[in-house]
């Protein structure tokens, strides 16, 4: 056979028969199960560093804010007006009666018979503040009402010597907080908890009125001293010193 022969077409290798091949069957669904692969542009990275910046920083520190401070302003005003975010304690539903405040410290002014109570606001929606304060087992007298801002009040009339027992109460569209002697019962001779909204003021008596009382205690003794010694004379000279008879001693026999 030279070089010139033309093999028949039995014999020459057909399309349809490399197709048929089962490796080339899986080479060509391999390839193109493969993703082509696209290179970056400068506009992804843009949009990349975007997405980024878009978050801002999470807020991590505190509101300005103190329960127990007198005029404290609302923590939701301190975030409006703070350049920076800040956080805000947790406040219960408005929809729920205020929890009860804490009463603080109780500062008692003999002189003036007055006494400065002071409190911390709940957890809680308030809108208003009042004290109620008793005296012995009665009703107790309602203060007047309090904005939310107020933490320090002063109860005036309070009598030197007297035991009283104020109670402070917040309250807001739900209702008011509750009060351990709201029924009156139970005042003399109990306590109520350690850390709640009441509690026990004594008001000394006035220095001013111990001077005068032992003024007036020497006063009468002297006085009582004087009408002893005037009455004494008095009846001395009147019905005379009694005379004593002089007794001879016994003489033996």
């Amino acid at each position: 056979m030279t070089a010139m022969d033309v093999i028949p077409a039995a014999t020459r290798p057909t399309t349809d028969s490399m197709l048929g091949s089962p490796c080339l069957l899986w080479l060509l669904a391999v390839t193109s199960l493969v993703p082509t692969a696209e290179p970056l542009t400068p506009q992804d990275f843009e949009e990349e560093e975007e997405d980024e910046t878009a978050w801002p920083p999470f807020p991590a520190v505190l509101c300005d804010y103190d329960r127990c401070r007198h005029l404290q302003l609302p923590c939701q005003e301190l975030q409006r007006a703070s350049p920076t975010p800040c956080l805000c304690p947790g406040l219960s539903s408005p929809a729920l009666r205020p929890e009860q405040p804490r009463l603080g410290e109780v500062r008692v002014v003999a002189e003036a018979g007055l006494a400065v109570v002071h409190w911390c606001a709940p957890s809680s929606p308030v809108h208003e503040y009042w004290l109620l304060l008793w005296e012995g087992s009665g009703a107790p007298q309602k203060g007047p009402s309090l904005n939310s801002t107020v933490r320090r009040a002063e109860l005036k009339g309070l009598k030197p010597g007297g035991a009283y027992v104020v109670c402070v109460v917040a309250a807001n569209a739900a209702g008011e907080s509750s009060v351990p002697w709201a029924d009156g019962k139970g005042i003399e001779g109990a306590d109520g908890p350690a850390f709640g909204p009441c509690g026990r003021l004594t008001v000394p008596p006035r220095p001013q009125t111990l001077v005068h009382a032992a003024v007036g205690v020497g006063t009468a003794l002297a006085l009582m001293s004087c009408a002893a010694l005037v009455w004494h004379f008095f009846l001395r000279q009147r019905w005379g010193c009694p005379r004593r008879t002089a007794t001879r001693p016994a003489t033996g026999l």
